[in-house]
Parts: C-alpha cells; sequence; structure tokens
C-alpha cells in the first residue's frame, strides 16, 4: 500500500469525522492532505520506505490567522485519533504536532518548502528557491480545501514564471555543453579519468534539470530524481542513456561511445527546444541555444544578468 493510499484512507474514516463533529466552524477554512517532504508525498515510496517516517497520517492546514487554543485542541484531537489503521502504527506526536504531520499553519507549511509564507513571488524571490523545495510545495494530495486558500497557492506555485523558466533552462544547457560536449573529452585528452567522470555527472544532472523545465515540472530532491525522470511526458527516454553514463567507467571500451551519447543526448534536448519554439539556433552546439534561450526573456533585467545566475 502507498503511503498516500493510507493517508487518504485514514483521512476519510478518522480524520474527517473528528473534522465535521468538533471544528465545524473550521471547516470553511481549512485544507487536509499529504504534501511536503518525503517519499510517499511523491508517490515513490516502496518497501524500503517503510522503515521510518511511514504512518496512517494526514495534514491539516489551518489559517494564519487561527487563534493558539483552537489549534491547541485541533492537535490534540488529532493526536487522539486512533494509533493504528490498516496494520500500520501511527508515530507519536509531541503536544505540539509532528514534524510532518498534524496541524500546520498554511503560512508556516510554505515558508518551511521555500521561505516565504506564501511562496516566492518577485523574479528575485523565484531564483532564490531550489526547485526541489518547490516540488515539495505542490506534491502530494490535498483531500479536502474549505476555503481553498491552500490549493490556491498550491497551483499559484505549480509553474514558476516564464523568464524564470528560461533563466533556469539556458543555464542548464549552458552546463550541458561546457560538461558534455568540451570538458569530457578534454579530461580523457589530459589522462584524467576522474575529472572526465566528474564532468559526466554535471551533464547528466544539468540534462535533467532541463528535462523537467522542458516539461514544466519541478526536478525533485536528487535520489527521486531519475523515477521522476522516468514519468516525464517528454524526454523520459533520456534516462536510460543517463544511467549509461554515470554507471560506466572512461576506458577505452566506453568513451567513443559515452561521448557520441551524450551528442545524441544534446540533440535530443535541441529537438524538444526547437518543438517549444524556445531557441532560434540552427547547429548542434548546445551553447548556442542556450544563448539564444536567454534571448527570449523579456524582463531586460533578468535577460542582462549573467547566464549561470540561476542553476
Amino acid at each position: 500500500m502507498k503511503g498516500l493510499e493510507l493517508s487518504r484512507g485514514f483521512y476519510t474514516e478518522f480524520g474527517e469525522p473528528m473534522l465535521r463533529e468538533k471544528f465545524p466552524d473550521l471547516l470553511s477554512r481549512a485544507a487536509a492532505g499529504l504534501c511536503g517532504s518525503g517519499s510517499e508525498c511523491f508517490g515513490f515510496d516502496d518497501d524500503v520506505s517503510r522503515d521510518h517516517d511511514f504512518e496512517p497520517g494526514f495534514c491539516i492546514f489551518i489559517p494564519d490567522d487561527t487563534d493558539s487554543r483552537t489549534e491547541f485542541l485541533l492537535e490534540r484531537a488529532y493526536a487522539g485519533l486512533p494509533g493504528e489503521y490498516m496494520g500500520f502504527s501511527r508515530a507519536k506526536l509531541s503536544p505540539v504536532g509532528g514534524k510532518r504531520n498534524g496541524v500546520i499553519r498554511i503560512g508556516d507549511f510554505f515558508r518551511r518548502c521555500t521561505g516565504f509564507a506564501r511562496g516566492p513571488e518577485s523574479l528575485s524571490d523565484w531564483l532564490s528557491v531550489p526547485e526541489y523545495a518547490l516540488s515539495e510545495a505542490v506534491n502530494g494530495e490535498v483531500f479536502f480545501d474549505g476555503s481553498g486558500e491552500f490549493s490556491a497557492t498550491r497551483q499559484r506555485l505549480s509553474e514558476m514564471p516564464s523568464d524564470v523558466r528560461l533563466k533556469k533552462l539556458a543555464g542548464q544547457l549552458l552546463l550541458m555543453a561546457q560538461s558534455g560536449q568540451y570538458n569530457y573529452n578534454r579530461c580523457l585528452s589530459h589522462g584524467d579519468p576522474a575529472a572526465a567522470q566528474l564532468a559526466v555527472f554535471e551533464f547528466v544532472t544539468a540534462t535533467m534539470h532541463s528535462a523537467f523545465l522542458l516539461n514544466r515540472r519541478y526536478m525533485p530532491y536528487y535520489k527521486w530524481s531519475f523515477r521522476a525522470l522516468r514519468e516525464l511526458p517528454v524526454l523520459s527516454d533520456l534516462a536510460p542513456l543517463l544511467e549509461y553514463l554515470i554507471t560506466t567507467g572512461n576506458g577505452e571500451e566506453f568513451s567513443s561511445f559515452k561521448a557520441e551519447t551524450v551528442e545524441d543526448i544534446a540533440l535530443s534536448v535541441i529537438g524538444e527546444l526547437k518543438a517549444q519554439n524556445l531557441s532560434e539556433a540552427i547547429c548542434g552546439d548546445l551553447e548556442k541555444h542556450a544563448y539564444s534561450v536567454n534571448d527570449r526573456i523579456s524582463d531586460p533585467g533578468l535577460r542582462n544578468e549573467n547566464i549561470l545566475c540561476a542553476v
């Protein structure tokens, strides 16, 4: 059983009746769901994941202006829900709530994920928040939202502003060019296979970021990034190629094919840039495509910033 399924069932059977019976006045203002950090919030949990932080629990998101007494009573009511469900035991909570589940003020949730009580708003705000953190702000599932406030903020944060996306994409494309198309072979020419493999890692990471940006999705924390990559609507077919690059050595039996693989990946990314009308460059050089993408940024201040300022 997946964590989201477990959480949803526990909320439906016990959480929702508790809220309706004991806190009817809060129903029009609160929300409930399972979102934030943890593999279960992404749907990536498995048997291994159950060794920690796996329990029948959910979050109750309350308005920031909720009085402290109501918050305390709600937290106590949440702690009083059954200690076991579907064969899984709940973690014990302190009187002020748990780390991931329990009662959370809406502003505190988004501040924890992004550093801002309502998420980033200005371009500079958006540039300061890592994509994995944004993914935690919008993942999971909302089971109930009385006012719609929590869901509206999640919806706004679900896609970064176009100029921010373009700046991040331009920077990642340039990193792909530098690490994969240029430095990989140079490191091998210098007789430094370890440095060559570092270049491969840089190329793979930048490629993954680019793929998520081209899908208008946030790349999650690195340990879940390949799972998420395989589920993308476009460029998911890059996953086995990228995995090959980072799991093979750089001896003569691998290096030539790896260099060819880098170019094949570059061509796939360039093809998607063209499909989305994001680059006017006509070549296989990712650096030229990076600057072409940067030229499409409408805000002059951001466009003229260093191309790597968003990575």
